[in-house]
């Protein structure tokens, strides 16, 4: 009786192994959706995966994220954003099967690819897109643009009015002109030193 008992669980075993090897084979492709519909069509996807039992041929589902720092209002606050907003990475075995399902999926407009047929991304482009989520360094939002007047809020000059000449959205750093006794001259501030006006 004992042996009849572990059988089916040995079975069941060499099948899970089974689905396997067909990630091997699969490859990336990215769909594109509806603006801001990006998590719930991959929430769609991962239901109608398990309910259609596609676990075989449907295997990752990545919405493309990082941390940006965004600063507003002399305020810094970390926000998680979309890097590439409207596309979504998919790791699957493209049949007629998957590609209808995946196609009539709520928010879906349609696969990238040349014509109508899907075009599979290399695997050094999913890997450098998943580099580039991980990294650790956030990036600098900002609402400012070159040329914009702005007031200096902290620091030596503050109160004093200027134009911003750059921008380094990387460190978080601002170059001001600043008019000092009739000249301009470029004071590098922190984002949080300076607001609109």
């Amino acid at each position: 009786m004992d042996k009849t008992q572990t059988q089916p669980a040995e079975e069941k075993k060499e099948e899970v192994e089974e689905v396997h090897p067909n990630a091997e084979h699969a490859k990336w492709y990215i769909i594109h959706t509806y603006a801001g519909h990006e998590n719930k069509v991959e929430r769609s996807l991962k239901q109608r995966i398990e309910a259609m039992g596609f676990k075989d041929r449907v295997f990752e589902i990545i919405v493309p994220m990082r941390n940006t720092i965004k600063v507003s209002q002399g305020k810094k606050e970390t926000v998680k954003e979309k890097i590439f907003p409207g596309y979504v990475l998919i790791k699957m075995m493209l049949d007629d099967e998957t590609w209808f399902m995946i196609r009539s999926t709520q928010g879906v407009t349609s696969f990238i690819g040349a014509g109508n047929k899907p075009t599979p991304i290399s695997e050094k482009e999913v890997e450098a897109i998943q580099k580039f989520m991980k990294l650790e360094e956030p990036l600098y939002k900002v609402a400012f643009s070159v040329g914009e007047a702005v007031k200096i809020i902290d620091g030596p000059f503050n109160d004093f009015l200027g134009t911003i000449e750059s921008i380094d959205e990387a460190r978080g750093k601002i170059k001001v002109l600043v008019s000092i006794f009739g000249r301009e001259t470029p004071v590098e501030l922190d984002f949080l030193q300076v607001q609109k006006i």
